[in-house]
């Protein structure tokens, strides 16, 4: 029997896309993952910049212990300047992470100690809710602070590839 063309074509077709199709959705993932992290990093990185962001960290950073020390040693819009310039290198060492094992290491390294430190604001400011009678009701703050959980996951994961990129290559030089 004669192999039908077009069957082998729909048949080729079927099977690129179950082997495809994951690893489309994978690199789409991890491409959204990444501008999922640089784009707040960037964002809010250059608004530390402005008088606005400086009195929006006032709570955030006078309200935590491990934070406080901030402002003595360097003013509050010092504070902020630091932040903001931590932000932004962040930012940039993460876009070149996919070319660059090394820039993926420290880009996540500060990316998750950033957004650690970030998380765990919410265990010293108030984040619930009260007039909803509190947990599981995030306030205004708690909002603002939860989704650095996923950033701070973000920068675990590009920090572990990059590592494992960067031992794989010094194996094979």
């Amino acid at each position: 029997m004669m192999n039908n063309p077009v069957r082998s074509a729909v048949g080729a077709a079927a099977y690129l896309s179950r082997t495809e199709l994951p690893s489309r959705f994978t690199f789409t993932g991890r491409v959204v993952s990444l501008a999922g992290i640089v784009l707040p990093l960037f964002l809010i990185g250059i608004l530390k910049f402005t008088q606005i962001e400086i009195d929006a960290l006032k709570p955030l950073i006078s309200g935590t212990p491990w934070l406080a020390w901030l402002y003595p040693a360097f003013g509050e819009a010092g504070a902020a300047y630091l932040l903001g310039v931590v932000e932004l290198i962040t930012a940039i060492l993460l876009v070149a992470s996919p070319w660059s094992a090394r820039a993926g290491v420290v880009g996540g390294a500060l990316g998750a100690l950033t957004f650690a430190v970030t998380v765990s604001t919410m265990f010293a400011l108030p984040i619930w809710e009260e007039s909803l009678g509190s947990f599981p009701w995030l306030n205004a703050t708690g909002q603002f602070l939860i989704k650095d959980v996923a950033l701070l996951g973000v920068s675990l994961l590009v920090l572990g590839e990059s590592l494992t990129r960067l031992m794989r290559n010094r194996a094979q030089a």
